[in-house]
């Protein structure tokens, strides 16, 4: 099947045709038609799918036939969980309605209001927005929804890990009930059905990803090494392997500053993205890595979502994730599109666990590979033959940290945390838990 044969007009197909592309992926062959139909869809589908297309195309045909955004209303709304991923949604926005009379615009924190608010104005045809911004801006009268035809959920999964399940109902209570659904996240999860309940009607659902699988086409192993020799071997495989381009992934904020400094140190050009870090120096700070300005982007987990680099050749876990579906989110970053990638895990004694629990996840041991010169005290334990553990044990894994940080009045991605006294606290995109 052809981009030309889904029926979508000639200015849409023009422009994406000039990106290069001809063919649709598979949740694209899926959803862009039902979309088209104006059905609600529930869809499955990890990083690096092509989902963003899957629900920009055919809402952008919609409204190339519909009536203009009036004065302060927005025609279809997005919601994302975090600002880089609304940049990228929006980047993609921009591209493919580039030969259309159509007027787009994202909101999300931690930048003025007032020049979103300007923005806003005039009307909006697509929407791309963060929760907390969003609901600032309408508390403020700078955006409406009576003409609203479509809502979109966008890494559902991921804005509820965040903790921002009351941001989307209160969003929800201000949207007209009579509009199409689209919900977009990584696995079909109890916690996503249970949110899908009243929100999507009869909808198509849609599973591209087996869940918790990890593609073929990306080489994965670890190298066993004590945790006070992880930098020294990082900058070892940095300059053996000639590695020009590798997203590096900490567990923590100061663990990625920390990083890049002691990289810096080595001469290694790094910079660190996280949500301790303003819009402006996270936007440039990707701009350098996609550049090729400086060789290493350390990340957090919810800093790196969005993070879209085509033919990103390494992603490196410098620390193993506490969460193991989140091991699968970070190496689906490499070999994409056919292409082939590595990532490599650099693990210490005192990550057995996850390790083990990252195996179970996705039913194989990872290939260890030792390093000359790097043996550890502690070898790491080969797991024997790992099983796939049962549905109920990942999710509980999963759904006690979202209760954990949730109960310790934590607030990630873009929620403002409001104090009795009604003061504005943490801003979005500036996660306080330390375990980002």
């Amino acid at each position: 099947m052809l981009f030309e044969n889904l029926g979508l007009t000639q200015d849409i197909a023009r422009a994406v045709a000039e990106q290069g592309y001809s063919a649709p992926t598979p949740i694209q062959a899926q959803a862009i038609p039902a979309v088209m139909q104006g059905r609600d869809v529930m869809a499955a589908a990890q990083t690096g799918t092509g989902k963003t297309a899957g629900f920009t195309l055919p809402l952008l045909h919609r409204l190339s036939s519909g009536k203009r955004a009036g004065k302060g209303q927005v025609r279809v709304l997005v919601l994302t969980p975090t600002r880089e991923l609304a940049a990228q949604v929006f980047e993609n926005v921009q591209s493919y309605s580039k030969y259309l009379p159509m007027r787009h615009a994202v909101v999300f924190g931690g930048v003025k209001i007032n020049p979103q608010i300007s923005r806003l104005h005039g009307g909006t045809d697509m929407l791309v927005a963060t929760p907390g911004r969003l609901l600032d801006l309408y508390s403020q009268g700078a955006v409406r929804f009576d003409q609203l035809e479509a809502l979109v959920l966008d890494e559902a999964d991921r804005m509820l890990d965040m903790g921002f399940i009351h941001d989307i109902k209160r969003i929800l209570k201000i949207l007209p009930p009579k509009r199409q659904t689209l919900l977009f996240s990584a696995t079909f999860s109890p916690e996503i059905r249970q949110l899908a309940k009243g929100l999507v009607s009869n909808p198509l659902e849609i599973d591209v990803s087996p869940r918790n699988s990890t593609t073929a086409t990306v080489r994965q192993k670890l190298h066993p090494v004590d945790k006070t020799r992880k930098t020294k071997l990082l900058s070892h495989l940095i300059r053996e392997n000639n590695w020009h381009q590798a997203l590096v992934f900490s567990r923590t904020k100061h663990g990625a500053n920390r990083l890049v400094k002691q990289l810096e140190g080595d001469s290694i050009r790094a910079v660190a993205i996280h949500g301790n870090k303003s819009q402006n120096a996270r936007t440039r700070a990707l701009a350098e890595f996609k550049g090729g300005k400086v060789q290493i982007l350390v990340a957090t987990d919810i800093a790196a979502r969005g993070i879209d680099i085509d033919q990103l050749p390494q992603v490196v876990n410098f620390d193993l994730p506490n969460v193991p579906e989140d091991y699968v989110h970070r190496i689906g970053r490499t070999g994409r599109a056919g292409a082939h990638g590595q990532a490599v895990s650099l693990v210490s004694a005192d990550e057995f666990k996850q390790l083990r629990d990252i195996e179970r996840l996705i039913g194989k041991a990872v290939p260890r590979e030792q390093v000359e010169g790097f043996e550890p005290a502690h070898q790491v334990p080969a797991s024997g033959n790992p099983r796939r553990g049962d549905g109920q044990k990942q999710r509980s894994g999963r759904h006690k940290r979202a209760e954990s940080v949730r109960g310790k009045g934590h607030h990630h991605g873009d929620r403002n945390s409001r104090s009795r006294s009604g003061r504005r606290g943490n801003r979005e995109g500036t996660p306080t838990h330390s375990g980002y």
